[in-house]
């Protein structure tokens, strides 16, 4: 049987083993950007455990980001998907499979652009959350959209508020609490400023711009939990399990954080502590985003290109692999660690924590859907340490820049734009996926530099529309990542990587 309310309001007392959220009506409280795994499995999942305690009484209403995406498919369940939660918690093994009920509605503005707009003349509607990618808060220069959806995240944004400005006559209290989950330092901030561009692009007036900076609310915040999602290799046998076709279904392990930096007056209107979630309310985000992206993302980063270009598929078999876990372990306590500011204690406790998650035996988190995007998340996650480090040692850290290498090699020779010439990982089929000018970029370099890993090198570290600043300037950066460059493709990754743990980490063990 499919999934959808009828099923769930006919069968759930026979429905066992699973916690169904209410499936009363409630109204819409929430617009949420974004249909993706991890939305669904933090932020909507959190809205339903407020729902389950009585706490909220409102529904998400979802606006797919980009033209194709997951509407229908949740639409045809009428908002209801299934989250497993798995995990290990004091030793223990634990399960937990949830029916979510707080969406009520997806839309997709590119088809249904009217009827996105009539959700801002919701007077109910209060809260903005969204996870558009890292790369979804950036300000694009576009046309006032009128009868069109724009490419545009902020810009979509911006008309809805415009929107709402206009249809309740400036009314301070109609103002929206505006929650971003994309993973970028101040990225509240940020969307709130690609927002005000294009108002005063669009010459939309004063006293809109009043009303955003008086009347809405930007929150920075920073979200964690893992999210492999859709738990495809499992699906025949939980379908079985949970007794109904769930399109999506959705995994995630046990941990959740979300840190937003906002005022008490929204902590009491979203009572997340009141619920038992794991949701702290701070002044200052930036030790918690610190030590989180440098550590859980930035080891994510590190080694996900190279483990899977060695043949591994998943997180869990890239820490127990006897290889790649020596390098993953060393590149976290040797270059990591020592590049933050924080008591020695709790770096270590977080980290071996991460340890334990990045083991989580019931987590397949696919290491082809981490790569996605390597680019842009190299860039926040990862580069910030190596620079630290280099200013901080006089010398280059071995793993992260041999992980910089990887990366240049994978859409050097994997590149989306072309036909794939070779497979890798058990002869799967799989590309470079990033934005079509990064693609096309490293694409030119394999045309002008076929044979010159050196000039291919170069070019990839000048160019600051990747990394924000030209990297060649780092003295023998272009010189060390060249040299691994050529060990990877000369001996393969697996042998490379080998030959890193072996000689070059012992520097780091003798001065510990």
């Amino acid at each position: 049987m499919r999934l959808n309310k009828k099923f769930i309001e006919e069968n759930k007392y026979k429905i066992q083993n699973i916690t169904i959220g209410p499936l009363k009506q409630m109204p819409e409280r929430v617009i949420q950007f974004g249909e993706g795994n991890f939305l669904r499995a933090f932020v909507d999942w959190q809205f339903n455990e407020l729902n389950k305690k009585n706490l909220f009484n409102g529904k998400v209403v979802i606006v797919q980001p980009l033209k194709n995406g997951m509407t229908d498919i949740l639409n045809e369940q009428d908002g209801l998907y299934t989250l497993l939660l798995r995990g290990i918690k004091n030793g223990n093994e634990i399960e937990k499979t949830e029916l979510i009920t707080s969406i009520s509605r997806c839309l997709n503005p590119y088809s249904q652009w009217k009827e996105f707009l009539q959700c801002a003349a919701n007077p109910l509607l209060r809260f903005v959350v969204s996870n558009t990618t890292e790369a979804g808060i950036s300000y694009q220069k576009t046309d006032l959209p009128l009868d069109e959806c724009p490419d545009s995240f902020p810009a979509k944004v911006t008309y809805f508020l415009f929107e709402r400005f206009k249809l309740f006559d400036g009314d301070p209290e109609k103002g929206m609490i505006i929650i971003p989950c994309e993973l970028i330092e101040n990225n509240g901030d940020n969307l709130k400023s690609c927002i005000l561009q294009h108002a005063n692009d669009w010459m939309l007036g004063k006293d809109f711009i009043n009303w955003l900076n008086s009347s809405n609310y930007f929150f920075n915040t920073l979200v964690d939990r893992i999210v492999p999602g859709y738990p495809r290799d499992e699906i025949n046998e939980l379908t079985y399990k949970i007794g109904y076709e769930d399109k999506a279904i959705v995994a995630a392990e046990l941990f959740h954080l979300w840190v937003i930096q906002g005022n008490e007056k929204v902590k009491h209107e979203l009572p997340f502590k009141d619920a038992g979630l794991n949701v702290v309310w701070t002044d200052d985000i930036t030790p918690y985003r610190t030590l989180k992206v440098r550590t859980l993302n930035g080891a994510h980063t590190m080694f996900t290109i190279p483990a899977y270009l060695s043949g591994l598929k998943t997180v869990r078999e890239s820490v127990q692999d006897e290889i790649l876990g020596e390098m993953i372990k060393n590149g976290i306590f040797y270059e990591i660690l020592p590049t933050l500011n924080f008591p020695e204690s709790e770096k270590l406790e977080f980290a071996n924590e991460v340890l334990e998650r990045f083991k989580n035996p019931f987590i397949k988190h696919y290491l082809k859907s981490i790569i996605l995007n390597s680019v842009s998340k190299f860039k926040v996650r990862v580069l910030p340490t190596i620079i630290e480090y280099y200013e901080k040692n006089g010398e280059l850290p071995a793993i992260l820049t041999f992980s910089l290498a990887a990366l240049i090699v994978f859409y050097i020779r994997y590149n989306g734009i072309n036909k794939m010439k070779e497979h890798i990982n058990d002869s799967e089929e799989f590309q470079a996926q990033d934005d079509e000018d990064v693609l096309q970029f490293f694409n030119s370099l394999n045309d002008e530099f076929p044979n010159s890993p050196f000039n291919i090198v170069e070019e990839t570290l000048k160019n600051e529309k990747l990394w924000g600043a030209d990297l060649s300037k780092i003295d023998n950066l272009v010189y060390c990542i060249t040299e691994h460059y050529e060990s990877i493709t000369q001996i393969g990754m697996k042998a490379a990587i080998e030959e890193l743990t072996d000689s070059q980490l012992k520097n780091y063990k003798k001065k510990i």
